[in-house]
């Protein structure tokens, strides 16, 4: 059993630092993705390969979230604490991410792969293990809570994103590669001080390590999460910016995109109370539901305004989805296989990044047929999803969190 014993401000200031840390991570991948084109011309590399790159990089996230997260679970039951393992990790992460600027000029192909290679292997290392020290630490009813304040770290990264890609117009790459690396490992760093108060804000009884096989409730609830995510990717990757342009001009793209991350950031905080009294499982089956009426009625939008607000629902609806699939993963992994299901969690959303990228790089969005599809799919995507949680409570008569 997991007995608080001290105060929940320890938790909280835990979740701000997780939340810093998750900041500092998405907005290296952003600073990543803005200079790739760049850097691998530098390197060599024809521009018609950068898309084939960053579809590596997530079929590596696929593999390693899940990977590192079962590696993070035998590491704590082994050595107890996984603070240390992840700080070497993201030192060897942040190194490799630091000298691509400085690779790329020398022409090496091979060389600067293998740096790309070794970072987004080692960057996996901030994904699943710090959820899986949460439920470690963290007691249950104050699992949405750390969850939320987490997640808005990657909101605020998501929002800010396309000012990023503005404000970097024309800087040396090295200056961003540097100063968001170095502010990453000054942050993970910290990362023994943020285990060392979840151990002493919540004592730990031993209990022994879950030996339930898989059932079919967990197979499905995952299924959900592939839906999910597939449908955040069409949704805010593929469709959002066609949208917008029905009423705008393209360079008001970087001020109309932010609004799905303010909604976000803005309605996870409802959503976690709404978590907390009523359980994660119905929380996200809503969250599904309204983001599939939300991304519907968004492409039938008649003016922009209309589109904002059904924009604002969307993220807002994402949100509620992801904070209470975290909390769910953490919930189905208890004893001892936090990280297992955190990183199958992570594995996924990074495989539905992969398939958005292959029909992009298939162009399979430009086909006039097939486009006037898609902006369709998130919503079936979704309520798809959402009907699937539905039936799930209803069938196991428990929160999704723990279908067997």
């Amino acid at each position: 059993m997991r007995h608080e014993r001290g105060p929940g401000s320890a938790v909280t200031r835990v979740g701000l630092y997780f939340a810093a840390v998750q900041f500092l991570f998405v907005t290296c991948w952003t600073v990543y993705v803005i200079y790739l084109p760049h850097l691998a011309a530098q390197a060599g590399i024809e521009k018609k390969w950068v898309i084939y790159i960053l579809m590596a990089d997530q079929a590596i996230f696929t593999l390693m979230d899940f990977s590192i997260g079962v590696a993070a679970d035998k590491v704590s039951r082994t050595l107890g604490r996984l603070g240390r393992l992840l700080v070497v990790l993201t030192a060897i992460s942040c190194l490799a991410f630091l000298l691509l600027p400085l690779a790329a000029p020398s022409g090496s192909p091979l060389l600067f792969l293998a740096l790309i290679a070794i970072w987004a292997m080692t960057s996996s290392a901030l994904r699943a293990p710090p959820m899986m020290m949460l439920g470690k630490y963290v007691p249950t009813p104050k699992l949405p809570w750390v969850s939320t304040l987490s997640l808005v770290g990657l909101g605020v990264a998501g929002a800010i994103a396309p000012y990023l890609t503005v404000s970097l117009r024309g800087v040396d790459p090295r200056l961003p590669f540097v100063l968001s690396s170095t502010a990453l490992i000054a942050a993970v760093s910290a990362m023994l001080w943020a285990e060392k108060h979840l151990a002493a804000a919540a004592q730990v009884a031993p209990e022994p390590v879950a030996k339930k096989p898989v059932g079919p409730g967990v197979v499905l609830f995952f299924a959900a999460v592939a839906l999910l995510g597939l449908g955040f990717q069409a949704h805010f990757a593929l469709n959002s910016a066609p949208l917008y342009l029905r009423f705008a001009k393209p360079e008001q793209l970087d001020l109309l995109m932010p609004v799905f991350w303010v909604g976000f950031n803005l309605l996870i905080f409802p959503a976690c109370r709404a978590n907390e009294r009523f359980g994660g499982g119905g929380v996200m089956a809503a969250g599904a539901v309204l983001g599939a009426f939300a991304s519907a009625l968004a492409t039938v939008a008649p003016s922009l305004e209309s589109l904002l607000l059904l924009q604002f629902l969307a993220g807002g609806a994402w949100a509620a989805v992801l904070m209470s699939a975290m909390t769910a993963a953490i919930a189905i992994g208890h004893v001892g296989r936090e990280g297992a299901a955190t990183g199958g969690l992570f594995a996924l959303l990074a495989l539905a990044t992969f398939v958005r990228m292959g029909l992009v790089a298939a162009q399979v969005n430009k086909d006039p047929a097939i486009g006037a599809l898609l902006v369709w799919l998130p919503g079936a995507a979704w309520l798809a999803a959402g009907l699937l949680l539905i039936w799930l409570m209803l069938r196991f008569r428990a929160p999704v969190a723990s279908p067997q």
